[in-house]
């Protein structure tokens, strides 16, 4: 049974820049910073990917934020999205505004699956995925992860770690939890969200590249969605940790063990 899956790419700060809190304390450095898709995005748009591949359908990818979210969204598409779908917002966002937007974008495509990363790399928030169930009144599986069996001592298969029914009107689900996995089964329509360790996302090809170009970006706003986005939680200050003390060398494995023993309490 084909597929329609909607699938998040938020933009943000690539970790491998160098982050600075701004000296009045109200947010970070923009300036030379780059930036990228969310990795736990991208691995949710690979797995869609590979749903679709299987049993056919769409995947529609979407962003809430300023123009410079196309350039994520074209990462998507180049990766093997149907199209985008691009709510328009400058200005400060919540995971409530997030979610509300989400949730009309839903409720207006009307897809079997959602998937979103379970959290994004900039806020480490883990809400977003949990507020779209709740509203959207779907079930939900969150902290979905990769299966693997031994079979033997040479050979692992993994077991894909969102599964279709053979009906089409069920997803099982495979997620982490404290100490092992869990599986969920669960009716279709659904929302969830991905571990880093479920799959690894495909480099976007140079035809996917060219194709992405002409792949449409469908624009909306939250106004025009009847969404109001106006943040229940504010950021008052930000500061940044404080910087570490410079390590120190010993001569020898004798001082080594003394430092760690009586000053590092650590043995």
């Amino acid at each position: 049974m084909p597929l329609k899956i909607l699938v998040t790419a938020k933009r943000v700060e690539d970790s491998e820049s160098k982050i600075k809190v701004n000296p009045a304390g109200t947010g970070i450095v923009g300036e030379g910073l780059k930036y990228k898709i969310n990795p736990f995005d991208e691995i949710g748009v690979e797995e869609a990917l590979r749903l679709t591949a299987k049993h056919g359908g769409e995947v529609v990818v979407v962003s809430v934020g300023t123009k410079d979210v196309h350039e994520q969204l074209r990462h998507a598409l180049a990766m093997g999205a149907t199209k985008a779908i691009w709510v328009n917002h400058t200005g400060p966002l919540d995971q409530l505004g997030v979610a509300a937007c989400l949730q009309k974008v839903a409720e207006k495509e009307k897809p079997d699956l959602c998937i979103l990363g379970k959290q994004a790399i900039d806020d480490d928030q883990n809400q977003v995925g949990q507020y779209l169930a709740e509203w959207l009144g779907w079930s939900q599986a969150t902290f979905a992860s990769k299966e693997e069996s031994l079979e033997s001592d040479a050979e692992k298969t993994k077991t894909p770690a969102i599964k279709l029914s053979a009906d089409g009107k069920r997803v099982t689900v495979v997620r982490e939890v404290d100490g092992g996995l869990q599986t969920i089964d669960s009716p279709l329509p659904c929302v969830a969200t991905t571990e880093l360790r479920l799959n690894q996302p495909r480099y976007a090809s140079l035809p996917g590249i060219m194709k992405a170009k002409s792949k449409p970006i469908e624009e909306l706003t939250p106004a025009g969605l009847g969404v109001d986005v106006t943040p229940k939680l504010t950021v008052t200050k930000m500061i940044p940790p404080p910087a570490r003390k410079a390590g120190i060398k010993v001569p020898d494995v004798a001082a080594l063990i003394e430092k760690l023993k009586n000053e590092a309490k650590a043995i």
